[in-house]
């Protein structure tokens, strides 16, 4: 038995997984690593001057911009478990290559970092719920204990979930030999249950929220209301739409080439869309955003002092 243990474990450390080509064109392949090289970089600057603003900005520092600045910490991991990788595939060719333990530490943390992700929008709506539908209570029931601890429950559960994945498993069950149907049956499970009760927190605390602000009387003041909200409602619906389309669609009909393209958009699109959809859509953050450093001020205020005397 234990030189059969030392045989598998030599086995699977030779296996290698090749990288499929997105084009057999050099210059097509130069002009997709051109794209997602910018694409990473703009995500990288686009949620580090989200992070940045909402630590060193005063007017920043409550629970919705809290849970905005570790979301865009989870969106810097996010991309950068896979997009380094992706792109030494690109410039290297048909010699890229990754082992089964490489393959395995990959998803373990792509999962880590976007269930907790998922959980983590699931957190940012009941804040917005308890912000428009209990005012008053507001600063009682999310202070910053309770913050912490929410942004602290979101990367365990992540974590607990990346447990069951192994590799990126729809494409890896496609080039399994045995029967796959009780992995497949226990991924639609779990899949079921870090997208789709997350997304059925985050639907019913858009009921509340719509329906306290149908109560207020003024159009002016429904729509300043509801647009607290609308961004993160967007990046909703483009998280869960992308994962939701890989993981929750019965196996018989998935295909490698849409496999492709939706991965695209949630490892290179969606990480660069999101800080432009909060900067764009809210106001505050916007205006944070185009303000100069504290630190710069002060400079500025001690420059001219000087020049004045």
């Amino acid at each position: 038995m234990e030189g059969q243990r030392v045989d598998r474990g030599l086995f699977l450390g030779l296996i290698q997984f090749h990288f499929h080509l997105l084009s057999t064109l050099p210059e097509i392949q130069l002009l997709i690593f051109l794209a997602f090289l910018l694409m990473y970089l703009l995500s990288l600057c686009g949620n580090t001057a989200v992070a940045l603003t909402v630590c060193t900005d005063r007017s920043l520092h409550t629970p919705m911009y809290f849970f905005l600045a570790n979301l865009a910490v989870l969106e810097i991991c996010y991309s950068s478990v896979i997009a380094p990788l992706a792109l030494v595939n690109l410039v290297s060719g048909r010699k890229a290559t990754i082992s089964l333990a490489g393959c395995g530490t990959q998803m373990f943390f792509f999962v880590f970092v976007g269930g907790a992700d998922c959980v983590l929008l699931a957190v940012m709506a009941y804040d917005r719920y308890v912000a428009i539908c209990h005012p008053l209570r507001y600063t009682l029931i999310m202070n910053w204990k309770v913050c912490a601890c929410l942004v602290a429950g979101s990367l365990v559960l992540g974590f607990l979930l990346s447990l069951h994945f192994f590799c990126d498993i729809p494409a890896v069950l496609r080039l399994a030999c045995t029967n796959t149907r009780v992995h497949q049956a226990a991924l639609f499970i779990v899949s079921v249950t870090v997208l789709t009760i997350p997304f059925l927190l985050i639907c019913l605390s858009y009921v509340f929220i719509v329906a306290a602000i149908l109560q207020i009387r003024s159009a002016a003041g429904r729509c300043r209301t509801f647009s607290t909200c609308s961004s993160h409602l967007t990046v909703v619906l483009l998280q869960y739409g992308c994962c939701s389309f890989i993981y929750l669609r019965p196996s018989s009909s998935y295909s490698p080439e849409q496999g492709w393209v939706v991965s695209v958009v949630y490892t290179f699109v969606t990480p660069v869309l999101n800080p432009l959809i909060y900067s764009m859509r809210n106001k505050e953050l916007k205006d944070a955003l185009s303000r100069p450093s504290t630190d710069s001020l002060i400079r500025s205020k001690c420059e001219s002092t000087y020049k004045g005397r």
